[in-house]
């Protein structure tokens, strides 16, 4: 539906089912430098990531959302056993290259990563699943990428049913997305990251398409200021010191959303909802919406 409206900047399909918005190549370039690496991230979301996994006595990591492999890599620092997966093969080559640089670091060795179809991911990784894994997590905004193709969700429902497959009972899922109820009502987007400490200045502009009277897809025009980035200058601007290029997002509702992982999880798991990185009644109007799905196990 959405992709017979609007086209994004950024096009290609690395895998089909899932547009990678990043194909060409340069946009997957200029995301990385933004969001620059693990030691850009933010310290609460650190606290806030590994203070669950460890609390939980978690092991195996699944990351749906490695992009460029940045979480992945903390999580191999700290001593877990991760997989990682992504749509773009794009976003994944700094994931590999990472991974090549530091493979005689045992644990390094040791970190799989794999392009994977969020549609067919039990099928695609099944012999990597065994018995399931402690966590999955999709963080960043990353599961909006799945925008809604036929206006019922089938996709996106199908999608949260796979991540469930590989969580074992006891496990659970972290997944985000931006609290795009607000961005509806503003029309604005919060340039600011509850993820990572973006050293370069950005805007970004917000558009959003009404599809028979509902919102059915966000556009996000990102301006990213490069001008100081000397690692990259030559690679990356050649003349233009400022880039922009658009992310297309669905909107996903809170209690839609929330709804949808009831679905997806069944009655007896358990369900919490965190706004960024806090209880929900410790912030008014948060930027990201995490959930926590814990899985129902008949072992408890």
């Amino acid at each position: 539906m959405a992709e017979n409206v609007i086209r994004t900047r950024s096009l290609g399909a690395a895998v089909e089912g899932v547009r990678d918005q990043y194909a060409d190549g340069k946009a997957a370039k200029v995301w990385e430098v933004f969001i620059g690496d693990k030691n850009s991230r933010t310290q609460n979301y650190k606290n806030f990531l590994f203070g669950i996994l460890k609390r939980k006595g978690c092991k195996r990591i699944l990351d749906v959302a490695c992009g460029t492999g940045i979480d992945s890599i903390m999580l191999v620092e700290e001593g877990f056993e991760v997989v990682s997966v992504d749509a773009s093969d794009k976003m994944l080559k700094y994931a590999l290259q990472a991974r090549w640089a530091r493979r005689k670091d045992p644990a390094f060795d040791k970190w799989v990563i794999e392009e994977a179809n969020w549609l067919t991911l039990y099928d695609d990784i099944e012999d990597l699943v065994g018995d399931g894994f402690d966590a999955v997590i999709c963080l960043g905004n990353s599961f909006a990428h799945l925008l809604d193709n036929f206006g019922d969700q089938r996709e996106q429902k199908q999608a949260l049913r796979n991540f469930e497959k590989c969580v074992k009972p006891g496990g659970f899922l972290l997944i985000d997305h931006r609290n795009y109820d607000n961005i509806i009502d503003s029309g604005e987007t919060a340039a600011k990251s509850i993820y990572y400490n973006p050293t370069h200045t950005t805007s970004i502009r917000t558009s959003v398409l009404y599809v028979s009277g509902k919102p059915a897809l966000v556009s996000l025009d990102y301006l990213i200021d490069l001008s100081s980035d000397k690692e990259n200058s030559d690679m990356l601007l050649s003349e233009e010191s400022v880039n922009e290029f658009r992310l297309s997002y669905y909107p996903h509702r809170l209690k839609v959303f929330t709804n949808m992982l009831e679905d997806a999880f069944g009655e007896n798991s358990t369900y919490s909802i965190f706004g960024d990185f806090k209880r929900l009644d410790q912030v008014e109007t948060p930027n990201f919406y995490i959930h926590l799905v814990e899985k129902y196990s008949t072992y408890f």
